[in-house]
């Protein structure tokens, strides 16, 4: 009898629950579903690795792979796509050229690439969302304390292309009870002065996705003179690595390939704003470590403490 009594009483009250909750799953924006034009920079390495994890990742969902090649396949796509990724810096440049009104998600590409391709194109009218190359600041700060923990002073070169983000990476870094330092340099002139001067201040040289300085002609004489310098080196790609950096924090190419496929996989009516990738890799160049005489952590403890790490995810 009681029972009957309570169940009666509550029965009631949770009608209007239940009808809130009903009317809230309506309102809910539903995923959709299309075509994909995959716009690659080259077919060829990074792209197709990319290329080939995104179509794997996507596999047996709603979203379909019509077209895949340079931008000359857009005009070619049957059918018309819904949605484009554009895969490197100079896929996006001839996206941005063609694209038109289709949604768009660069891939692939630095922050400070993205949005001064965004602003040479006029892009206010498109609809367009971008996974970045770089990692947020907070876990290079994260990176470098579990890396070299006795390393407090981290210098940095910077140019007008990256003068925008000193800010972020100062904040994150005094955070980690890390000071950072930089010096300019937007000339080939300028580029070693700057660096001699920033090395003799500083414990390592963190360098960061910048084409005015990282150029590949520039790389040889930026090792060869932090390794003067007895300075680490830590970097931004296993490229750099492999030609004598100490070690990097990146994503690789499978990485965001995967993260692009779950933003396409659940994409509304709205895209998501541009974000930095979600999963990230270490790697060690343990000839470098000797060469400097630096007792570093293995890659397995240094990606546990990095994940460990909330502002660092």
């Amino acid at each position: 009898m009681l029972w009957h009594r309570a169940n009666s009483y509550i029965a009631p009250m949770l009608l209007p629950l239940l009808r809130l909750l009903l009317l809230y799953l309506l309102l809910l924006p539903a995923a959709q579903a299309g075509n994909v034009a995959l716009v690659l920079s080259e077919n060829s390495g990074p792209y197709n690795e990319f290329a080939n994890n995104y179509r794997e990742a996507l596999d047996n969902g709603n979203w379909k792979i019509s077209s895949q090649g340079g931008v000359d396949s857009l005009s070619q796509a049957t059918p018309r796509p819904d949605l484009i990724i554009a895969v490197g810096s100079s896929a996006l440049r001839q996206v941005l050229a063609q694209a038109g009104s289709i949604p768009v998600i660069a891939t692939l590409v630095p922050r400070q690439t993205y949005e001064k391709l965004l602003a040479e194109s006029g892009y206010r009218n498109r609809r367009i969302t971008a996974i970045y190359l770089d990692q947020p600041p907070a876990r290079q700060a994260a990176f470098l304390r579990a890396l070299l923990p006795g390393k407090k002073r981290v210098g940095m070169l910077v140019s007008t292309e990256t003068q925008g983000v000193i800010g972020q990476f100062r904040s994150a870094l005094n955070n980690a009870g890390l000071t950072l330092d930089t010096e300019d340099s937007d000339t080939e002139n300028t580029l070693l002065p700057a660096l001699n001067t920033l090395l003799q201040r500083n414990n390592l040289l963190l360098a960061i996705p910048d084409t005015t300085i990282y150029r590949r002609e520039n790389i040889k004489a930026i090792l060869v003179t932090t390794y003067r310098h007895q300075k680490p080196v830590v970097a931004f790609s296993a490229a750099f690595v492999n030609s004598g950096a100490l070690a990097a924090l990146y994503s690789t190419p499978a990485q965001i390939a995967r993260q692009a496929a779950e933003v396409t996989s659940s994409l509304g009516s709205t895209l998501p704003a541009p974000m930095s990738p979600t999963q990230f890799a270490v790697v060690i160049n343990s000839n470098v470590a000797q060469a400097l005489d630096l007792v570093i952590p293995d890659e397995a403890s240094i990606r546990r403490a990095i994940l460990n790490d909330k502002e660092a995810r």
